[in-house]
């Protein structure tokens, strides 16, 4: 059963670090990409580009809270199951990127949602621009949250993949040669 808890926990981290680094380095990225507009037969961005990236995103809001969810029942499994120490920094860093998620999902999201169609949406040149601003300054601070995000599962993973700190109740087996 160890052996399971490990794998999983290991298979969930590195799920979540794969997804953060494919959206935010890869799909996010093409969404705003010249070869995006010519597919959309947009000259200039458009509004279509920012509404595919808003539902791309929802999908990616909810994958990376699936597995901040995993990640939480993997920790309490843990420590009920193995009887593991507790162990804060792990438990803060796993709150801390759960915390980090959501304020993705529901603050940076939806304003951006908001902002992009305010931009195309507005009849005042003023408000155009005004919304556009707003929307570039969300998107790089998007792009900063997800970046801290992966910074944060780099050192999750790691921790998650080094072998397993000394159980409370169980002493580890001993190979004699």
């Amino acid at each position: 059963m160890t052996v399971f808890l490990r794998f999983v926990g290991l298979l969930n981290a590195a799920v979540w670090l794969g997804t953060a680094i494919l959206f935010t380095f890869g799909i996010e990225p093409a969404c705003y990409s010249a070869e995006m507009r010519a597919t959309l037969g947009a000259t200039t961005e458009s509004y279509f580009s920012g509404a595919i990236a808003s539902v791309l995103m929802t999908r990616y809001y909810e994958i990376m809270l699936a597995c901040g969810v995993v990640a939480l029942l993997h920790f309490a499994a843990e420590w009920l199951y193995m009887g593991r120490p507790r162990r804060k920094f792990a438990l803060g860093l796993i709150i801390g990127l759960f915390a980090l998620t959501l304020l993705g999902r529901n603050a940076i999201q939806p304003a951006l949602t908001r902002s992009n169609r305010r931009h195309y949406a507005a009849a005042q040149p003023a408000d155009r621009q005004s919304a556009a601003k707003s929307f570039h300054i969300l998107k790089v601070f998007g792009r900063i949250v997800n970046v801290l995000i992966i910074g944060g599962l780099v050192v999750y993973v790691w921790r998650a993949g080094r072998s397993s700190d000394t159980l409370r109740f169980v002493s580890p087996v001993q190979f004699r040669s």
